[in-house]
């Protein structure tokens, strides 16, 4: 049964044209062989019955036209005189097809014509032996087929609608899961590049600044020399280390051999690096304002890579006799951070956005990392020569 209903379903027009062709068959046939001397024009029937036939076999394709049609013909089968015929059966299913996929004016109309067919047939041929009560009794039992019909195909009709908005729904909602998916992921390539730049820039820098010395010293302070590529090491176990950690975010299930990753580096280590700086050559000024106390960890981190950035930025545009100051106040809501130098000042392309070369992405990471948390951040040359970074983090997320 359900093969026999695919095939039907596949092959809608040739169905509807073999009961085309069966209802004209059968109604020429019945008007050929009834009584003679019939009340109305025989050779009428032909045309009628070809135009039921017509209408019955494209109303699938054409609903709307071929309603016209029906009603077209149905209007003249008034007007001659044509009784009802096996043929009119063809009315019945174009409502049915109008209330399924035409418009909602044409669906309006088909059951105007639904509710009016009967009526007119009996004012047309009234039955003479029966009462008037009894000709609406039969009127309306031969409205009830009609606007049956009708009544399916607009059910028909609403179930395709909700099942269609159901398919549209649910794709939006693909679609809206695959954005949020691209977003996610753009913003995890975000974050770990924001890592792994603080991380590479600060702990090259120092190993560049390191080697450097070294290198300069190597013959008249052999100490000197070994102190720093003492430093050198040190500093690059700790990018290895980071950078292990930042690796593990991007493996799902693995872990590191000592079993537990990194942590997050803290405002309580700042005073650590600056004595890294320190030990690279920077003279460094850092003060604590206020009364240290927890704070959330994303604050905690946004504002050791703020000062771990700027610092990365002295040691490389400030120049090599720079001097640093960097100060951290505790509000009540609130932690400030300002790092400032008296250098030559930061080249223009530091503070575009995005310049050649990488040149300004340290100072985009800051402004992403502050706004991560709702914070504001300033950034710009000093008048008198210098460069300042100052930045408000507020201790509650922002709305």
């Amino acid at each position: 049964m359900q093969r026999l209903y695919a095939f039907f379903r596949s092959h809608q027009p040739w169905v509807d044209g073999f009961w085309a062709v069966l209802l004209v068959l059968v109604s020429v046939t019945m008007a050929a062989a009834g009584p003679a001397g019939a009340p109305w024009d025989r050779s009428a029937t032909v045309p009628l019955t070809l135009a039921m036939g017509v209408a019955m076999a494209l109303r699938r394709r054409m609903p709307e036209r071929m309603l016209m049609l029906a009603t077209a013909a149905g209007v003249v089968q008034l007007l001659v005189g044509v009784p009802v015929f096996p043929a009119d059966f063809a009315l019945l299913l174009v409502i049915y097809s109008v209330a399924v996929s035409g418009s909602v004016r044409a669906s309006r109309a088909a059951l105007a014509v639904a509710l009016l067919a009967a009526p007119m047939v009996q004012l047309r041929w009234p039955e003479e032996r029966s009462t008037l009560l009894g000709n609406l009794v039969i009127m309306v039992f031969q409205t009830v087929p009609l606007a049956f019909a009708w009544l399916l195909g607009d059910a028909r009709r609403t179930r395709s609608a909700y099942f269609a908005q159901l398919e549209e729904r649910a794709a939006r909602l693909e679609r809206e899961r695959e954005s949020q998916a691209k977003i996610a992921v753009a913003a995890e390539r975000a974050r770990i590049a924001r890592e792994l730049h603080d991380v590479v820039a600060h702990n090259v820098s120092v190993m560049v600044v390191q080697a450097d010395g070294a290198a300069y010293v190597m013959d008249t302070a052999p100490d000197q020399a070994r102190k720093a590529l003492e430093t050198i090491s040190v500093t690059g176990r700790q990018a290895l280390a980071e950078m292990r950690r930042l690796l593990g975010v991007l493996r799902t299930g693995e872990q590191p051999e000592s079993g537990e990753y990194v942590p997050q580096p803290d405002v309580a280590q700042i005073e650590e690096l600056v004595e890294q700086c320190r030990g690279a050559g920077l003279t460094v000024d850092f003060k604590v304002e206020g009364s240290p106390r927890p704070l959330p960890s994303g604050v905690e981190l946004t504002a050791y890579r703020i000062v771990q950035e700027a610092l990365t930025n002295v040691r490389k545009h400030a120049g090599p006799d720079a001097g640093a100051g960097v100060r951290l106040v505790y509000f009540d809501d609130g932690l400030g951070l300002l790092v400032e130098d008296d250098g030559r000042g930061a080249p223009p392309e530091l503070c575009a956005a995005g310049g050649a070369d990488g040149h300004g992405q340290g100072l985009i990471g800051m402004r992403e990392r502050v706004g991560m948390v709702g914070g504001t951040l300033d950034a710009g040359p000093l008048p008198g020569g210098g460069f300042r970074i100052s930045a408000l983090l507020p201790l509650r997320p922002a709305l």
